[in-house]
């Protein structure tokens, strides 16, 4: 019986309209008929589970203790009004808010009372330490806020124990209707404090009867009325925010241009928002000025930041990073200059020494660029109210550049003297003491740091001080900021941290030195001697070879720089390892192992998921912790026998519960079919079975091996028994069968004869044989195989369809003689053994027992049942291994059992557990898959119904099972009579908002049950276990009925069989478990655009509405608007419910907005808005493609015990959860993303907790402090677009706010992935243009200098600095042909070969060898080997690596990196960082080329096509490249480059060399390339359009952006300038004017195509003729002239190929810089020209690209490859995914 139907339900209905207030004659009237969320507390009366607990009830009461508080006037008051109501009548707050945060209030005193550990004084009433504690929870942040900003608190509270609680909830409700009612300013948390400041102080004054000097009658607040804190204080400054987005044009323009979310947040960080705002708000203040100038007013412009968009931002961010990189590798060059072997004998030269000082005068630059970079970027912070902003910037480039000229003249000083002297005479080294003497004095802030660094305490306590004294201190050294105060970590941290990184930064120096900076010095040297070089082109300058020795060393210096992402990735994986073993991650990691387990299985769930009867008496105390460590060691190891404790305790029963509803949840998602489902569950003890009656799959083959054990074995009955208990499985299962046959054959004997009587007898005496230890002395146990072939017999009679009475006899007789006859050793008397009543007293007529069989009717399930699970034991041979057959189900088991065996906080009773929301943001994507989307075949002509039926075969065939199991007759009514779970089958198994709200429910349903254990007796579970057991063998027995014969078919409805086998503990319920569920879990989904889609009567709606009806805990929260004029919109924030009295949706709260809800990014303002509707003390962020399952539900009350424990000094403000990436089966593809991303949320996140303390929040199903989180600006930052990788940016304001994130992998959350290779690079471009912004973003830049030096580094790297270093190796590798390039080309190449071939030495090698590791993403797949070898073994994992290669992983991940290089490159250069809605359906079909192209083309196909041409030039003129081998060695990196970048597109695309498809491909290209379209035609459909956009990123880029990408550009020109000099008609020579000539054949060719696309226009089309006559004058001419040169010159037919080489990117680099200025050039003529070009170009590109696809699509065989490729991971499950390709079926 559902909760509903148990009490009366609210009609609904309002008494006011939506979104009211406090006004006249608009006092709220208490309705019994209101509609309530949760608990209803209008009514106090109502009967309801909430109700039921005290604590609900004297919460409710003490809101209502109004007592003599003045009542507000103009607002008619009633009886039943309250605090609440008191606040709302006086400060304006809307009606509904008011109800919203008075059971938001309600519940959260209440769950707080539940968990005091001491009941209070009086039965009934609220403990004023319970209020105390939330409201110092809740104000924490405001009582920081006040404190930073030397303000008193306005809150006037005693804190005496006994003092009265009307006060401390006066100010926690107060400030909780303002944040209720804040809307978007809720991302601007001191703002609220702001305001919370001003009505506190008013509410003083009410409350103390301050009387109005104005008026003499008692003070009013400056803002009542009704609605008017809404319109009068939360709107003004919402216009202002929205003025300002409104000024940023969709966030193109740059960031330093308008204030952003954190900008209006940070003016309240300055006591100057007091002077200039007041109170009430004062709307002529600058702060409200959104123009350049209003009213002789100023802007205010960006406050405490300023968001520049500049590469620069790397160096100013993490300076002290590049300062110590730049450092060492000066000093490692002076000293390997010097030859030595080892650095130390080089270090003993006082010369080198003193060079080494040299270091202080580049440090000294480094930090006068660093002040100058500072200045330059932030200027516009400086203003007449903030002076000292400017004065500090120009003290600091002062004091930088004093301190490099003076460590420049004592450096000088130094070697004047010495070269004076000659040798280190007393006064040089005097002069390097003064030099010393400088330098120690630099250092002094460096040494402070190192000792505060040691001292962390010391460290936070003076920067959470607010002393005056320190403010010059911190002013000086970093800006005083409200975030980033008091970060540094307990010193056990520090040392955990400082010792990884101590050991990263050794390996790392260690081998730059030796391998990367040592091995360069010798060719260096020889180089720089080298005296003549014979130049092949016009040189303009001279000392070529010092450029040589920079190109060399170029690519070292780019390695150097990056490669500690290597050295970080090698040492991460082995911490994670490490760590992951002391968590016991790993130690079950399939079937088998779990078998070794499953016996202490039950109190390893005992000991982590059900309650200590008295948690709170000794929770906390040492000695508990200590037992707790043994009982664990003891579960974890097998020490002592804990399943005779079950047994004794009857522990089993209760496990048996848990354990059995597990296994239904497996079959209710069709991972398991009935018959394993009755393999797997643990059936409750019946038929008077002695012993724990474990799952059929660990029993099975035990019995044989016994029966073999005592039929070799002449020994006695100990020895025998002693064996056979070696094995606890073994010794359930003889026991098991002994006991089953003993009730089994007097049952199907009636009771009163003769043959019964026997049979009793028979075991009587066996019986004592067993007691006395006679049994292999009496009995030949080698006769025991034939009595148990007989048994076999038997039970399948009795489970045939026809049961033959004759049949049973006879095997009866048989085996009554076998045990009569051959069994004994020794015959006995007939007369004595027929006075022991084991032989009929007298002879019979016919056979023993002809008359005496009578079996059980067919409707007795459940003796048939326990006969099945008899044959199971009896006959099993094989191990079952494969129980179950479905590989997630094995994947869930051993998680779910592992994890019992992990350390994890000890489970609270579910009263006294955190409460907590889950909240999940949705837009428009799937709720339920249509019939029309299952049906609808794609292209391929293959359906998604179709595609889900062959990759999830055994779960289908489980579903048809399941269907027909609830009477489903024919196949066909499954597109008819079960259309809707036909429908949730296959959403189940997308990325849908049912599957998500499926898996969240889960909560719902393990609270329920877990209440339910909690208080039920022995005797409730017992008899419970027993009672589902006949339930669901009356179940499994009506599904077999078809087949078997028991009993009739009745068919049942499909609710009604899914209710007993999803929850069937529900039958169990007594009442209290509801409410239980109640108090502690809510979810909200976020369905922003839910009104609209209702009115638009979109199917979405109906689905969404299906899913609140058939889940009633779900809430939904949407934005309604509502139309009140012509031009006037309203909106509200809206939270609905399903009535499931009334079946209709019904409305729970309006509360008006002060405009529309999107101002930033989308999806935290969707979050924002739904929060408010939230409840409990946590909060975790679901996204729309995860999942959930029940097992793991279990242990969410463990996971919310970890926020009361301390992780170093802090507790946890955010709970890591570990992610199983579900979508990795479905392709290669979608492994290889599944494996990376699987690696980064267990390994990377595991070591960002623990050691480092940089864990942030990534998107990841982490449970967030929400109390914590609601007054420090949310779960998200939402500026638009520098917020665009929205969810991390909540760990960064946890962890400048003084946070701690940390990771558990006790439990997990399901994720999806993309799963195409196009959905796979938009989910990669979207992170990496996000990374870019980030760079910007004032938290990353605090972060990086608030940081102490070795969590900066780990921050760095594990953040930005992973996509910096990806940019970095491709970077490398255009460095290196580049330079290559150019000293093949020049000449120098020739001159270095002869005498310093630099390109043998050790150096270059390793920079090869570092960036092809990079490049192949074997630094990627690293962490993915350790992880995959900790979870699944060192075998598995090397598999599974192996299989990655041959399906070209690296391809894959080369092609990933060129993804992210091209994005974050772009985006930290020129900015346009998009939301990309990758989708999330299934990619199985095949993608045009055209598509291809317009996502790859500048990303990849133009790079990959560079690098080719530079390769290929560089081989034909490369002296080194005429040596093969060293070609191929040095050359290898950069052509796998290459061929990833073109051919992944295909390689990983169905179809993708498919001969037909690649034809039409290429027409289909060609036809979007020359359709020009109009004003609407979008970028799918026209080249024109596509090619624009693409060049949107060029029209929002600052100036220098520009200048940059022309810099960049004009290495297109190269080509030409290096190659012309190569041609014959060049004739060697190196003048300037082989150059200058050399543009008439670009003119000439331009000038050419100008005329044919002139002639084609005018002529092509009416007269062709004339068009034909040009063309055959152009080519006329054209031969005349190469004619002409072959005759009169040294021109080669080979030169027009090589030009070829020189002049296409002459034209491409001419292209690239006319886009650039566009702005210039668009209204010219010139305009149509480039457009032109570009188009010749791009069908260029397009033609080169097809060329090797073409070619492999026409020769046979790969095709299938490629599928093979692709789709092996199908394949080796025995999918047919050529049949999904060519989208033939199997049946037809």
């Amino acid at each position: 019986m559902s909760l509903r139907q148990r009490q009366p339900q609210a009609v609904h209905g309002r008494g006011q309209g939506p979104g009211s207030g406090y006004g006249p004659h608009r006092g709220p009237t208490v309705l019994d008929e209101e509609p309530f969320n949760i608990i209803p507390i209008h009514n106090a009366l109502f009967d309801h589970p909430s109700l039921r607990y005290p604590e609900v009830r004297a919460a409710a009461a003490v809101l209502r203790m109004v007592g003599d508080l003045r009542r507000p006037p103009f607002v008619p008051w009633h009886d039943g009004m309250d605090i609440l109501d008191w606040l709302g009548a006086f400060f304006g707050f809307q009606r509904d808010n008011v109800r919203n945060q008075r059971e938001h209030l309600v519940l959260l005193l209440a769950n707080a009372q539940m968990r005091a550990p001491l009941a209070p004084e009086h039965a009934g009433s609220l403990d004023p330490a319970v209020v105390r504690s939330v409201r110092r929870k809740l104000l924490s942040n405001y009582y920081s806020w006040c404190g930073y900003l030397g303000r008193k608190s306005n809150i006037s509270i005693s804190e005496r124990r006994n003092a009265d609680p009307r006060r401390e909830l006066l100010f926690t409700s107060l400030y909780l209707l303002v944040w209720g009612e804040a809307a978007n300013l809720r991302f601007v948390p001191e703002c609220i404090c702001y305001i919370y400041h001003h009505m506190a102080s008013e509410l003083h004054r009410v409350l103390e009867g301050f009387i109005d000097d104005n008026t003499g009658r008692p003070i009013l607040p400056s803002v009542s009325g009704e609605n008017a804190f809404l319109l009068r204080v939360i709107t003004p400054i919402y216009q202002t925010i929205k003025a300002e987005v409104d000024a940023s044009r969709n966030g193109t323009a740059p960031h330093s241009a308008w204030r952003n979310y954190d900008d209006i947040n940070e003016y309240f960080w300055s006591r100057r928002c007091f002077n200039r705002l007041k109170w009430p708000l004062d709307l002529s203040s600058n702060f409200f000025v959104t123009g350049t100038s209003s009213g002789g007013h100023k802007k205010v412009g960006k406050t405490g930041f300023v968001e520049q968009r500049s590469f620069w931002n790397v160096f100013r961010n993490f300076d002290r990073l590049w300062v110590m990189h730049i450092l060492f590798l000066q000093a490692a060059i002076i000293v390997a200059w010097q030859g030595t072997k080892y650095p130390w004998g080089a270090l003993q030269n006082r010369d080198v020494q003193v060079r080494v000082l040299s270091i202080f005068i580049t440090w000294g630059g480094l930090r006068f660029v660093q002040s100058v970079l500072d200045a330059g970027t932030q200027y516009s912070l400086v203003s007449r109210e903030t002076p000292w902003i400017g004065v500090r910037m120009v003290l600091k480039s002062v004091a930088s550049m004093a301190w490099t000229v003076a460590f420049g003249v004592l450096y000088g000083r130094i070697w004047s003297q010495r070269y004076r002297d000659r040798r280190w005479s007393y006064q040089a080294n005097l002069r390097v003491w003064n030099f010393l003497e400088a330098m120690l004095v630099f250092l002094l802030p460096e040494l402070l740091a190192i000792i505060l660094f040691i001292l962390p305490w010391i460290r936070n306590f003076l920067e959470k001080a607010n002393w005056k004294i320190l403010y010059v201190v911190m002013w000086w050294f970093q800006g005083r900021t409200f975030v980033g105060r008091g970060l540094r970590e307990g010193i056990i941290d520090n040392l955990k941290y400082s010792l990884f990184w101590v050991m990263v930064l050794a390996s790392k120096f260690s081998f730059s030195y030796f391998l990367q900076i040592k091995p360069m010095i010798g060719p260096t040297k020889a180089i720089l001697n080298i005296r003549r070089i014979n130049p092949k082109w016009h040189e303009f300058f001279g000392n070529t070879n010092r450029f040589a020795v920079v190109l060399i060393w170029l690519p070292v210096v780019l390695i150097f720089l990056m490669d500690m992402q290597i050295w970080y990735s090698i040492f991460s994986s082995i911490v994670g390892a490490l760590i992951g073993l002391l968590s016991h991650l790993g130690e079950i990691r399939n079937i088998n192992q779990l078998r070794l387990r499953f016996e202490f299985f039950a109190s390893a769930m005992q000991f982590n998921l059900i309650p200590e009867e008295h948690p709170f008496e000794k929770g906390g105390t040492l000695m508990s912790k200590f037992s707790d460590a043994v009982n664990r060691l003891k579960l974890r190891y097998g020490l002592g026998r804990p399943y005779k404790k079950i047994e004794s305790y009857q522990e089993a029963n209760r496990f048996a519960l848990v354990w059995n509803e597990i296994i239904l949840s497996f079959r209710e998602e069709d991972i398991i079919s009935d018959h394993e489902l009755e393999l797997m569950e643990l059936p409750p003890n019946s038929w008077n079975i002695r012993v724990i009656r474990w799952p059929c799959i660990l029993l099975c083959n035990q019995l044989l091996l016994a029966l073999n054990q005592a039929k070799e074995l002449d020994v006695s009955d100990k020895v025998l028994w002693q064996k056979i208990c070696k094995n606890e499985y073994q010794r359930c299962a003889v026991v098991e069968a002994y006991d089953s046959v003993k009730y089994l054959l007097p049952a199907i004997i009636m009771d009163g004869t003769e043959d019964h009587s026997i049979v009793l007898n028979l075991f009587v005496k066996i019986d004592k044989m067993l007691q006395f230890g006679e049994f292999t002395q009496t009995y030949r146990t080698a006769v025991l195989p034939a009595i148990h072939a007989k048994l076999i017999s038997l039970v399948d009679i009795l489970i045939s369809p026809n049961k033959e009475l004759s049949k049973v006899v006879n095997t009866l007789q048989t085996l009554y003689d076998i045990w009569f006859r051959d069994l004994p050793k020794v015959k006995r008397p007939i007369e004595e053994l027929r006075q022991e009543g084991l032989v009929p007293r007298q002879a019979m007529d016919g056979l023993l027992f002809e008359n005496a069989v009578m079996l059980p009717s067919t409707e007795n399930t459940a003796f048939y049942w326990q006969v099945r699970r008899l044959q199971t034991i009896l006959m099993s041979r094989d191990s079952m291994n494969n129980i179950p057959v479905n590989l997630e189900a094995r994947r869930r088991i051993a998680f779910f059992s592992n994890s019992l065996f992990m350390n994890m906080p000890r489970a609270p009773p579910v009263e006294k557990m955190l409460a907590f929301s889950v909240l999940t943001p949705y837009y428009s994507e799937d709720v339920l898959y249509s019939r029309e989307q299952l049906r609808t075949d794609n292209e391929d002509g293959v359906s998604i119904l179709f595609y889900l039926q062959k990759v999830f075969d055994d779960e289908w065939h489980n579903f048809l099972e399941r269907m027909r199991r609830n009477g489903m007759n024919d196949d066909e009514d499954i597109w008819t009579d079960r259309l809707r779970d036909l429908r949730l089958w296959a959403s189940y198994r997308g990325q849908t908002l049912a599957r998500t709200v499926r898996g969240m429910m889960y909560y719902d349903k393990a609270l329920k049950m877990l209440a339910f254990l909690d208080t039920a007796s022995e005797m409730d579970i017992s008899e419970g276990t027993r009672k589902l057991a006949v339930i669901g063998s009356t179940m499994r027995s009506r599904s077999k009925s078809k087949v078997d014969g028991l009993g009739t078919a009745r068919s049942l409805t499909s609710k009604g069989v899914n209710n007993m086998v999803s929850s069937g503990v529900d039958m169990l319920f007594k009442g209290h478990e509801y409410g239980a569920a109640l108090m502690k879990y809510t979810y909200v989904v976020a369905c922003q655009i839910y009104g609209s889609q209702k009115a638009k009567k979109d199917p979405r709606a109906e689905e969404i509405l299906y899913l609140m009806r058939e889940n009633e805990a779900l809430r939904v929260a949407y934005v309604d608007e509502v139309h009140t004029g012509r031009d006037e919109v309203e909106y509200y924030s809206v939270l609905v419910k399903f009535d499931q009295r009334l079946q209709k949706e019904v409305e729970i709260y309006r509360i008006r907005l002060p405009g529309p809800l999107k101002l930033g990014e989308g999806k935290p303002e969707n979050q924002n808005h739904a929060i408010i509707f939230t409840r409990g003390d946590a909060v975790q962020t679901i996204d729309m493609n995860q999942d959930h399952y029940f097992e793991e539900s279990l242990k969410i009350r463990n996971l919310l015990e970890e926020f009361p424990r301390y992780y170093g000094i802090r507790r946890p403000t955010i709970l890591g959860v570990r992610e199983n990436i579900f979508t990795g089966s479905v392709s290669s593809l979608a492994w290889f993303m599944s494996a990376q991303e699987t690696s980064f949320v267990t390994l990377g996140q595991r070591v960002l907790a623990n050691p480092l303390k940089v864990r942030m929040h990534y998107g990841h199903p982490d449970v967030f402090d929400r109390l914590w989180f609601m007054s420090r600006g949310g779960l998200s930052k939402a500026s638009r677009v520098i917020n665009i990788s929205e969810d991390i940016f909540a760990g960064f304001n946890c962890t400048l706010r003084g946070g701690n994130v940390t990771h558990h992998e006790y439990i997990q959350v399901g994720k999806g992935r993309d799963v195409g290779l196009n959905q796979i690079s938009m989910f990669e471009a979207k992170v990496a243009s996000g990374n870019g912004e980030q760079m910007l973003s004032r938290d990353v830049y605090r972060l990086g200098h608030r940081l102490d030096f070795f969590r900066m580094l780990s921050f760095y790297y594990t953040t930005v600095g992973f996509f910096f270093n990806t940019m970095a190796v491709v970077v490398t590798v255009y460095v290196f042909v580049w330079g290559r390039l150019y000293m093949a080309l020049s000449g120098i190449e020739d001159a270095i070969r002869e005498t310093a071939n630099s390109t043998s030495n050790k150096a270059l090698g390793a920079v090869l060898n570092q960036q092809f590791v990079i490049q192949m993403g074997l630094f990627t797949a690293l962490p993915m080997i350790v992880e995959n070898t900790l979870e699944h073994g060192f075998l598995p994992a090397v598999w599974d690596f192996l299989t990655m290669q041959f399906q070209l992983s690296s391809c894959f991940y080369t092609f990933s990196m060129g993804t992210r290089t091209h994005f974050f490159g772009r985006t930290i250069l020129h900015g346009g960082a998009k939301y990309r809605a990758t989708g999330r359906g299934f990619v199985v079909q095949h993608k045009c080329f055209a598509e291809n192209y317009r996502l790859y083309a500048r990303s990849h196909f133009v790079k990959a096509i560079e690098l080719g041409v530079i390769l290929t030039v560089y081989a034909s003129y490369s002296p080194v490249a005429k040596s093969t081998f060293v070609y191929i060695i040095m050359t290898i990196s950069s052509w796998v480059m290459v061929a990833s970048w073109i051919m992944a597109p295909f390689v990983f695309n169905p179809s993708g060399f498919d001969w037909l498809k690649t034809v039409y491909d290429f027409d289909d290209f060609m036809n979007w390339i020359w359709y020009r379209g109009g004003v609407f035609t979008k970028a799918e459909q026209s080249w024109e359009t596509w090619w624009y956009e693409e060049q949107d990123h060029l029209r929002t880029t600052g100036l220098w952006g520009k200048l940059l990408e022309i810099i960049l550009d004009l290495r297109y020109f190269f080509f030409q300038y290096g190659i012309v000099y190569q041609l014959g008609i060049a004739n060697k020579s190196t003048s300037i004017a082989v150059y200058l000539l050399s543009w008439i054949y670009v003119v000439v060719a331009v000038a050419i195509y100008l005329v044919i696309m002139h002639a084609h226009d005018k002529y092509a089309a009416k007269e062709h003729i004339y068009y034909r006559a040009v063309e055959l004058f152009i080519i006329c001419l054209t031969t005349l002239v190469v004619i002409i040169l072959l005759r009169f010159t040294q021109f080669k037919f080979i030169d027009l190929l090589t030009s070829l080489m020189a002049f296409i990117p002459t034209g491409w680099g001419i292209i690239c810089i006319a886009q650039v200025l566009r702005s210039f050039l668009q209204p010219t003529v010139v305009w149509e020209t480039v457009v032109s070009l570009a188009r010749l170009y791009d069908i260029l590109f397009g033609v080169f690209v097809m060329a090797p696809v073409a070619l492999l699509s026409w020769m046979p065989g790969f095709q299938a490859m490629q599928t093979r490729i692709l789709f092996n991971q199908a394949f080796s499950r025995g999918l047919q995914i050529s049949r999904i390709l060519t989208g033939k079926r199997s049946n037809g």
